[in-house]
């Protein structure tokens, strides 16, 4: 809603207060001002001009050599504008002006005449123009014969108007008039208000002679009147109307036109207008539409319509869409002599589906939707009859002819002072109360504490006790609210522990490299059963299914993250995406029954996938392509966060590599796996060597000692020893680590495979491994006979228990 202050001060003695100021006021009750706009950029020395001659100027076809009077003096310009005319009254920029865009106005010579100013257009004053009239808008601005000679133009054409853009809530239909926000605003400064008049003076002629009202279904329309205007003289419309219009963003079109939206904007009430020549019939008759009925709306469009739309008729064919766009068949013209002026209550649901149905949103169909005031109705129209008898030389007829089944009463609603206190915590008295209710302009009445207030139809947002609280509060002002610290046992905030691994975990993957991926938690069918984890698979679950899927894509609760994770490394690398690492800690959902009648289990678990080059440095010639290594790297740092020792074996598992994949134990308990994706289901997924992890998350944190503790810093030497073993080809590094942690003692403190070799000089069946041993003591230097001792303890070890031989 925007909301002209010029405008406002008609209602509301708001002179001494600025644009700002109200904002802020209107903001902390309640109703958000979104902007201050300007009508235009301020201009100076631009008066009204007379125009005392205008010739053709002599050396070219489209200017014109006027001699304008400006009060003070009189000035020669040259216009080219196509409708300049002697005997007009017009906007001058006198020599001097300074016009919106920082525009000087200075004495010139076109085509060797002098010019002493400027004869100027709206869009030259500042004006947009989308809101001026179409008559005009290639030619100058002509004031109305009254204006003074002399006077400043930019008060005349409202140019320092301020508008206020108000962002209302749907509950506020009320602001959407001129004098919904006057209510409010005097509410808010406690001033008076003063309304429009809606005196009509009508002839003995009665328009119940000329039209008849029936209407077939009361509930979508409880209240229609028709009144009857003859003798109507289509002109401009005054110029204060004109400006208020293009203030509210509405383009002026002719004084009957512009009559029935400034009532709307005034009242917030749509009114219609029918050119009553044109309507075809004495008969209003107010339906649903028949299947496949049509009609042309004003917009020149052929409308389908069904029997869910109401439509206005003239007892045969539809002459408007009710609440939302008129007919074409009878839209006034410059020929327009009788008006039929429609002023109706439309029900929201049938204006709302008419509108969303045929794409038409307007002025009058967002009122409707949002309901509009029961008592503002008849109203509207007698002010809409008073306007066109006085700016339109109408002759009003004597009555209104209605249909009338509106509910006008009004919302009653009780309180009480201590409820209104409790509930916010003040201690209002009763004499702030009643002050508070005199500034809204609701009547009520009072019995000590107790409250019977009687709610305006125009604020039909208030049905409840808690309604009114909000009106106490915000006229009260926020401000004014107490505020206090909770009283009794309180507890600081913080995160849980659960909450505090999360986001470790998070922290951990990304700062290893990963972006985090959120997948679908349902799958398909064939993907339920696919990368599920050897300890969920042991546990016999079985995949939930949805009884009523949206697709067979999104049938089934997950067991395993990674098909879905796959599913978007394919999507990216078919756009040219090709170095991926993702991760996503997120649910599987386990059930073991058949026929589910539970909630199934959510087991918490984290699961990564990279695929491509893991690191690409083109300058030093560097590459590394993801491998097994890298992702077992990045777990193990993952486990070494939490403090958590865990062994890798080899297994075989359904769409895993056979001899790339490893489950993971921690403390003999399986939790997961590592390895890469078997080939035929990289190619099922279209992508490369793609390497994956799945952890349970749920044991971890189950297990995790979330103890903080450190480790001193060394302050004595370590030795480093190597030791190359040759030992059969089935023999893992990590069993023979194990061995040499078992026999090399306390002094061992890291244990590091730095080479793997099978080849030329060794026996077929054989391999070589190399272990890097670093000893130390934190509390003293050691000597070399106890290395000695603790490396050929560890040789020994190692020959007993796997046959191992110290290569030469």
């Amino acid at each position: 809603m925007f909301v002209s202050l010029n405008w406002l001060k008609n209602y509301i003695d708001i002179e001494n207060i600025s644009a700002e100021e109200l904002a802020e006021k209107i903001t902390k009750t309640g109703i958000e001002v979104e902007g201050i706009e300007y009508v235009a950029e301020k201009s100076s020395n631009v008066v009204v001009g007379y125009v005392k001659e205008c010739e053709k100027h002599p050396n070219a076809d489209k200017l014109n050599l006027c001699l304008v009077d400006v009060g003070e003096e009189e000035l020669q310009v040259i216009c080219g504008a196509p409708n300049i005319a002697q005997g007009q009254k017009v906007a001058v920029a006198k020599p001097g002006a300074v016009l919106p865009g920082n525009f000087k106005i200075k004495k010139a010579k076109l085509r060797g005449v002098e010019s002493n100013g400027m004869i100027c257009s709206l869009q030259e004053l500042g004006i947009e123009e989308r809101f001026v009239p179409k008559d005009i808008t290639d030619g100058i601005f002509v004031f109305p014969d009254e204006a003074e000679v002399g006077m400043d133009a930019s008060q005349l054409l409202n140019l320092d108007d301020a508008i206020l853009e108000l962002g209302l809530t749907p509950n506020r239909s009320d602001a959407l008039s001129m004098l919904g926000v006057a209510y409010e605003v005097a509410a808010i400064l406690d001033l008076p208000i003063h309304l429009p008049s809606e005196k009509v003076e009508m002839t003995s002629e009665q328009a119940s002679d000329y039209v008849t009202v029936n209407v077939e279904d009361p509930e979508l329309n409880p209240y229609y009147g028709a009144f009857v205007i003859k003798d109507i003289h289509i002109s401009h419309s005054p110029l204060w109307m004109r400006n208020y219009l293009m203030a509210a963003g509405i383009r002026p079109i002719n004084n009957v036109v512009d009559i029935t939206n400034y009532v709307l904007l005034e009242y917030g009430q749509p009114l219609h207008a029918f050119d009553f020549d044109q309507f075809g019939s004495k008969e209003i008759m107010v339906r649903r539409a028949k299947e496949n009925e049509k009609m042309i709306t004003l917009d020149d469009q052929e409308r389908t319509l069904n029997s869910e739309h109401l439509v206005i008729t003239n007892g045969n064919k539809p002459t408007a869409l009710a609440g939302v766009m008129g007919g074409a068949n009878s839209e006034v013209s410059n020929e327009t002599k009788t008006v039929l002026l429609e002023a109706a209550y439309f029900s929201p649901s049938a204006v709302r589906k008419a509108s969303k149905d045929h794409e038409l949103r307007s002025e009058s169909s967002t009122r409707f939707e949002k309901g509009v005031d029961p008592d503002r109705v008849k109203r509207a129209g007698l002010r809409a009859a008073q306007l066109l008898s006085k700016y339109a030389n109408g002759t009003v007829l004597n009555g209104v002819v209605e249909f009338d089944a509106l509910d006008r009463s009004e919302a009653i609603v009780e309180m009480e002072t201590s409820k209104i206190n409790d509930r916010l915590g003040t201690e209002i008295s009763n004499e702030e109360i009643v002050d508070i209710l005199r500034k809204l302009n609701f009547n009520f009445n009072q019995d000590g504490d107790t409250f019977t207030i009687y709610v305006p139809t125009r604020r039909q947002d208030i049905t409840i006790f808690e309604d009114m609280v909000e009106e106490v509060a915000r006229i009260y002002g926020y401000d004014n609210l107490p505020f206090t610290l909770p009283e009794g046992a309180s507890q600081a905030g913080g995160l849980t522990v659960q909450q505090l691994l999360k986001r470790n975990v998070k922290s951990y993957f990304e700062s290893a490299g990963l972006l985090e991926t959120i997948t679908y938690s349902l799958t398909s069918n064939a993907r339920a059963n696919l990368l599920v984890s050897p300890e969920v698979k042991n546990d016999a679950v079985i995949p939930v299914k949805l009884k009523m899927p949206m697709s067979e894509e999104h049938s089934t609760l997950r067991l395993s993250i990674l098909p879905e994770m796959l599913d978007s490394l394919a999507y990216n690398t078919a756009r040219k995406q090709t170095n991926l690492g993702y991760y996503e800690l997120g649910t599987i959902f386990v059930s073991k029954q058949e026929t589910v009648t539970e909630q199934p289990e959510e087991r918490l678990r984290v699961a990564g996938a990279v695929t491509g080059e893991w690191v690409s440095h083109a300058w030093q010639q560097e590459k590394k392509t993801a491998d097994f290594f890298l992702v077992k790297g990045i777990v193990e740092g993952f486990f070494r966060k939490l403090n958590i020792r865990v062994e890798y074996k080899q297994v075989k598992m359904d769409g895993m590599h056979p001899g790339r994949t490893a489950q993971i134990y921690l403390a003999e308990r399986p939790i997961g796996f590592i390895g890469q994706i078997h080939p035929e289901l990289q190619n099922d997924y279209n992508l490369k060597d793609t390497y994956v992890f799945d952890i349970d998350v749920d044991y971890i944190f189950e297990v995790q000692q979330n103890e903080p503790s450190f480790q001193k810093i060394p302050r004595y030497p370590s030795i480093s020893r190597d030791i190359a073993l040759v030992v059969d080809e089935g023999i893992s590094a990590l069993d023979i680590q194990t061995t040499i942690e078992q026999a090399g003692g306390s002094l061992v403190k890291e244990i590091q495979v730095f080479d793997v070799y099978q080849g030329e000089h060794l026996t077929k069946g054989k391999k070589s491994i190399a272990f890097n041993i670093l000893y130390l003591d934190p509390e003293r230097t050691l000597k070399d006979e106890e290395v000695e001792k603790s490396y050929q303890a560890i040789l020994s070890a190692v020959q007993e228990a796997h046959q191992a031989e110290l290569r030469g």
